[in-house]
């Protein structure tokens, strides 16, 4: 038996729990009630998503951020909304009240688009998603990994109100018509963006808004970071085959404080490969427009929170790390 420590974002396969007996999927809880404790992440294998279908869709975008900025332009979006957040649209660092330079990146962004029966919140949140014209292809991977992020999302739901010992619906009951925001964020060399500025990043250190988020990334120097009590900040573990977990404000709320909404940080085009080029698919997880958000009491949760609004909380957010 090894005395190494458990990692503190350990790897997680979520096949014992979608297919093992009672005392697998315990354990399994077990082990993400304490690493969202420790960081506010998880690296997710077992899930079932085709990684060709990631790379269809890195492959798409790439295309389209090749184009000319005078092509991109008319699929400008703000942020929170649909189409194109070209270079300096950012400022994540904001969020927790830091003064940085905008982020290193371009993303397209789009979001949940089925219709809403509040007519004031179907425009706000469910607007019809923007997508270019150059590159046909990329609506339909798109909406296929769409399908399946929404797929992965309960099922993650229900092992997290395992993990706390609470009904499996405890979480998912408030999705019934849920929002959610996919970005493809393209963090490109300083061919493209120039030399940073002091203390400028790809993304700025923050803390996602919503439950949870689901990334794909890629492995690179000017990668992803998280930030831990025992460890400060350090490289993200990586896996090709995982998906990277990590747990946002709304759900840190609503467990009390238990579990850690994940702060990290992308950090900019190394000094020794300026040309590193780099593309995440960021899925993030949201509620039904109107949830409550109320802190789940002790000894399950550590801190009471004032409940919020989860949209009213997600639109303050937004407007938050905006530029200008």
């Amino acid at each position: 038996m090894s005395d190494a420590p458990a990692p503190r974002i350990p790897t997680i396969d979520l096949r014992p729990w979608l297919e093992g007996d009672e005392a697998a999927r315990a354990a399994l809880a077990r082990t993400v009630d304490e690493a969202l404790q420790t960081a506010g992440f998880l690296l997710v294998t077992g899930h079932g998503v085709d990684p060709a279908l990631r790379s269809r869709i890195r492959e798409a975008a790439r295309s389209f951020f090749a184009l000319p900025v005078a092509v991109k332009q008319p699929y400008e979006a703000k942020v929170g909304g649909r189409g194109w957040l070209g270079p300096g649209a950012e400022a994540n660092g904001y969020a927790e009240g830091t003064e940085t330079p905008p982020d290193l990146k371009e993303s397209l962004t789009f979001a949940t688009h089925e219709p809403f029966e509040d007519p004031v919140v179907n425009a706000e949140w469910y607007a019809p998603n923007v997508w270019p014209a150059e590159v046909p292809e990329l609506r339909t991977l798109c909406e296929e990994y769409l399908e399946e992020m929404a797929a992965l999302e309960k099922r993650l739901l229900s092992l997290l109100g395992e993990a706390l010992g609470l009904d499996p619906d405890f979480f998912s009951r408030h999705m019934d018509h849920p929002t959610y925001g996919f970005n493809i964020n393209w963090y490109p060399g300083t061919d493209v963006v120039g030399e940073p500025q002091p203390g400028q990043f790809r993304i700025g250190p923050h803390t996602d808004f919503g439950t949870v988020t689901i990334l794909d990334r890629q492995a690179g120097k000017g990668g992803l970071q998280v930030y831990t009590d025992d460890g400060g900040w350090e490289d993200a573990p990586f896996d090709p085959d995982a998906f990277t977990i990590n747990i946002g404000d709304l759900m840190a709320r609503w467990t009390g404080d238990r579990w850690r909404s994940g702060r990290h940080r992308v950090l900019p085009p190394p000094a020794d490969a300026p040309a590193e080029e780099l593309m995440s698919l960021v899925y993030f997880g949201e509620c039904t427009p109107g949830t409550r958000v109320e802190s789940v009491p002790a000894p399950v949760g550590r801190v009471a929170y004032e409940p919020v609004d989860s949209h009213v909380y997600l639109r303050e957010k937004l407007d938050s790390i905006t530029v200008g």
